[in-house]
């Protein structure tokens, strides 16, 4: 015996015709938002020129904390103790705020003890973007 379906009204009434109304209007906004933004660019300008300014992009340089083999710290090539090390930074981490980065490169014979100093200085400074390496050579 076949089972019979009863089709429920909600199903017939269901209209599409006005989403293809919004799919249409969407179409015709972004048909002319990207238009408008093409003829920003096509505008011919003479801009000046600036010899001196920076990218507002530029980031700014990663600073480099070595560790030689006896676990002593070296920035800019001259050695540093460790209290000098916090303050450098947080005197670059005060300069940039958001972007600094530190790289800190050990010697492979060094312990990892320096190493890990140096990191829970940036931590304490509040430098989040650092790396530790071993150097190769």
């Amino acid at each position: 015996m076949p089972v019979k379906i009863k089709r429920t009204s909600a199903i017939s009434s269901l209209s599409i015709t006005p989403l293809i109304d919004v799919v249409f209007l969407l179409l015709i906004f972004f048909l002319v938002s990207s238009r408008f933004s093409e003829e920003e660019r096509e505008l011919d300008l003479n801009l000046p020129s600036v010899t001196e300014a920076l990218p507002a992009s530029a980031q700014p340089d990663e600073m480099v904390v070595n560790v030689d083999e006896q676990g002593r710290y070296f920035i800019d090539g001259a050695f540093r103790q460790v209290e000098q090390v916090e303050q450098i930074l947080r005197r670059a981490k005060a300069n940039n705020p958001l972007t600094q980065a530190v790289v800190i490169r050990a010697d492979r014979k060094a312990h990892w003890e320096p190493v890990a100093t140096a990191i829970g200085l940036c931590k304490k400074v509040g430098i989040n973007d650092f790396t530790a390496t071993m150097d190769e050579e």
